[in-house]
């Protein structure tokens, strides 16, 4: 988290070629997070995050900037599409699902923490259970010379479990029976979570059986692995992180925010997308919402909002809704020039995961310069004759061209594969100049 914008900026530039305002934007608006948090308490309560509403068509790198940023500080981050909730009173999920879904991914990243902080504790105790099965303890009654060849036979136990001697022998081990219902569905309503963890605590009294299974040792250590984390972890510690990470960490990205934008000429417009918007103002505002692992409060959660707004435009949304949205970033559609840059500028990008596909099948694929400009040029070509759909038209044209390569791949073993841009023209060019054909095909 104590990345500054700069520094930001440059790990995006890895990822996502061009919309620098967006990502000045967005790296202003992590940054500040950590500026709030090294404020005095007093004033840190009033500083809100300043929302942000991303403008711009369909693979542009809207998603991609803030999966990204959200990857690389590892804070609690989820994408959700606005157009799949409802009013409340509608059937469908409700708005404060997205908190509860968000509350789940922070609780998963920081047991992720915590499981590796203690990781060398959670291999003993696998190893000790392990051990206990392959040599039993003594009882207490044995001599001094029995105790000293058990220690030297454990011991060398160890070691041959570690280094991975034994991973194909059999063992029987007893791992306890799952006796509680886990639904994890962030739209049920909470007095149905109530009852369900009410239910597990009930059945978690009644029934404490163990199941008995002969396993292989290297697959005994993966089911052994939940048991010693379930053990060894700090349950309550880990909910009270993860609940203060998600409300001053969380990021929430609300994609598809054009779809629920009800213009006021629009004709046959769908009632409930007015509430939708209603029901989401008290939690992009601030408000508490009731989850199973406790109260969590929306007030410092950072979201994200983005849409194309072909049809509606932001002043579509209503003026309450516009308000909690103060930066405005509009992403510009990508040029020739653009397209080729994201194929050759980008960490793993396409064209070093196809040729790493293919190498698997021990075949050496290289695209020319040529080649590789004439990838973009038709790409841009296509998206001006049919839909817009930005850098994911370059997959289309790309798996069109290397297609047959792909399915001969095994009888061209150990060979060089070139492709030429009178390849890419020879497989494209028809296909792109006649835009019924374009329509379906690319």
């Amino acid at each position: 988290m104590e990345l500054t914008p700069k520094q930001i900026v440059n790990y995006l530039d890895d990822y996502i070629i061009g919309q620098d305002n967006a990502k000045k934007t967005i790296a202003l608006a992590l940054r500040n997070r950590y500026r709030r948090m090294n404020v005095e308490p007093e004033l840190r309560e009033e500083i809100m995050p300043k929302n942000i509403l991303m403008i711009g068509s369909t693979g542009v790198g809207k998603t991609e900037i803030a999966r990204r940023l959200a990857k690389m500080m590892g804070l609690p981050f989820i994408k959700v599409e606005a157009s799949k909730y409802t009013e409340v009173g509608f059937v469908g999920r409700d708005v404060e699902s997205m908190i509860r879904d968000l509350v789940y991914e922070s609780i998963t990243l920081v047991t992720r923490e915590f499981e590796e902080k203690i990781k060398d504790k959670i291999d003993e105790e696998i190893n000790r259970q392990i051990i206990e099965k392959l040599v039993p303890p003594l009882p207490e009654t044995a001599s001094e010379s029995a105790r000293e060849s058990f220690i030297k036979t454990y011991n060398k136990m160890e070691e041959k479990l570690v280094s991975g001697e034994l991973d194909e022998r059999k063992i029987e081990i007893e791992i306890p029976k799952k006796t509680h219902v886990e639904i994890i569905d962030s739209s049920i309503p909470m007095d149905m979570t109530s009852m369900q963890e009410s239910l597990n605590k009930m059945l978690g009294g009644l029934n404490k059986e163990k199941i008995k299974k002969e396993v292989k040792i290297k697959d005994a250590k993966i089911l052994l692995k939940e048991v010693a984390s379930d053990k060894l972890l700090d349950k309550e510690a880990i909910k009270i992180e993860a609940i203060k990470r998600a409300e001053n960490g969380g990021i929430i990205f609300l994609d598809e925010i054009d779809k629920i934008a009800t213009g006021s000429k629009t004709q046959n417009q769908d009632p409930s997308k007015e509430g939708v918007q209603r029901d989401l103002l008290p939690i992009v505002e601030g408000s508490t919402v009731h989850t199973k692992f406790g109260q969590v409060k929306t007030d410092h959660v950072l979201f994200i909002a983005a849409g194309a707004f072909h049809v509606s435009k932001p002043s579509d949304l209503l003026p309450e809704l516009q308000g909690r949205f103060p930066l405005r970033v509009e992403l510009e559609n990508l040029d020739e020039e653009a397209l080729y840059k994201i194929l050759t500028n980008t960490k793993n990008s396409l064209l070093r995961q196809y040729q790493a596909l293919l190498k698997v099948e021990d075949v050496d694929l290289e695209f020319t310069d040529d080649a590789i400009r004439a990838f973009a040029k038709y790409s841009v070509s296509a998206n001006e004759k049919t839909e817009d759909i930005g850098a994911r038209r370059l997959h289309t044209v790309i798996e069109k061209v290397i297609e047959d390569i792909s399915f001969e791949a095994d009888e061209k073993a150990g060979e060089k594969v070139i492709i030429s841009k009178e390849l890419v023209e020879e497989k494209l060019e028809e296909i792109v100049d006649n835009v019924d054909t374009a329509r379906y095909i690319l």
